[in-house]
């Protein structure tokens, strides 16, 4: 489930492969560039969030063979590491992400909250402030409002863990002096 969340456009940001609309592509992008894990791994990765799409878009089912071309991903190696390098919050925070929906698999945690806020400040960074400035409407940062959807949920991640805080600790007994060590005694 976290796989596939994380492959729905919550923007459209450049990235070494062109432009990036999820978290997953631009975590793709940057491990087959950098030949961290194989293509077969990152393709699996990448497999449940191309069939969602697939079906929503066409209603066709991706073929394996060509799932490093729907994603823009063959000539990535030689592309210029720049716009990662400019976004470096987006980066990481999708790193997170896609990181956090794979250790979610066994044992919710954090890491995909703090990826998207990541992701979220990157993406306020470029918009907002015009950190780094682009004056081509083409390569212009948009944010979609499934990202509002993102955030709700890395924000309700939160709720879990306030009621482990919350939780009222057991009374302990309150401990008496023995009555061997009373004050009469130090007279």
């Amino acid at each position: 489930m976290g796989l596939l969340y994380q492959s729905f456009s919550f923007g459209r940001i450049p990235c070494r492969s062109g432009m990036c609309s999820t978290p997953i592509h631009v975590t793709s992008s940057q491990l087959i560039a950098s030949d961290i894990f194989p293509v077969p791994v990152v393709k699996a990765l990448l497999f449940p969030g191309a069939i969602a799409n697939g079906l929503v878009k066409n209603m066709t089912v991706p073929r394996w063979d060509n799932l490093l071309n729907i994603y823009n991903l063959t000539i990535i190696k030689e592309a210029s590491a720049l716009p990662d390098l400019q976004r470096l919050e987006v980066l990481a925070g999708s790193y997170f992400c896609v990181a956090g929906a794979l250790v979610g698999l066994l044992k919710p945690g954090r890491m995909s909250m703090f990826g998207t806020l990541l992701v979220i400040w990157g993406l306020v960074k470029e918009g907002i402030l015009g950190k780094p400035a682009n004056s081509d409407p083409t390569k212009a940062v948009y944010v979609y409002p499934t990202m509002l959807i993102a955030l709700i949920c890395a924000l309700s991640s939160i709720k879990y863990d306030m009621k482990k805080v919350t939780r009222t600790a057991p009374a302990r007994p309150i401990a008496k002096p023995l009555q061997s060590s009373s004050k009469s005694k130090l007279k």
